[in-house]
C-alpha cells in the first residue's frame, strides 16, 4: 500500500513514542501494529528516519540490540513529540473530513 505524502512520518514517531527502537523494530511494529497491513521498506525508513533526525523530531544513538548487534536506536526528542501530537490531531481532522465525504450515499 502506498502510503501518502508525510504519513511514513506519523507512523515512525508514534512505533518510538513510548520506547526506544533501532530501524528493523521500527518496521516490525508499524507492520505488527497494522496486522500486516502496512509494511516499511527499507529504502523508505531509514530516509525518513535521516530526515526527522535532521528536523531534531528523533535522536539516534549507538547500542547493543538484544541479538548482540550493533544498532542505531531512536527516540522521540521533546521537538519530536510535540509534531506527534500535532500531526495525529491534523491527521485526525483530515480522516474525520474524508470519512464524511465517502459516507455520503
Amino acid at each position: 500500500m502506498e502510503l501518502p505524502q508525510g504519513t511514513l512520518d506519523l507512523l515512525i514517531l508514534k512505533a518510538i513514542a513510548l520506547e526506544r527502537q533501532h530501524g528493523w523494530g521500527i518496521s516490525e511494529r508499524i507492520q505488527q501494529i497494522s496486522n500486516d497491513t502496512l509494511k516499511v521498506n527499507q529504502g523508505s525508513l531509514y530516509p525518513a528516519l535521516h530526515r526527522l533526525e535532521r528536523r531534531g523530531w528523533i535522536r539516534a544513538a549507538w547500542d547493543v540490540s538484544d541479538n548482540n548487534r550493533r544498532a542505531k536506536y531512536y527516540q522521540l526528542t521533546t521537538k519530536g513529540r510535540r509534531q506527534l501530537e500535532e500531526r495525529v490531531d491534523a491527521w485526525r481532522s483530515l480522516t474525520a473530513a474524508v470519512n464524511l465525504l465517502l459516507d455520503q450515499g
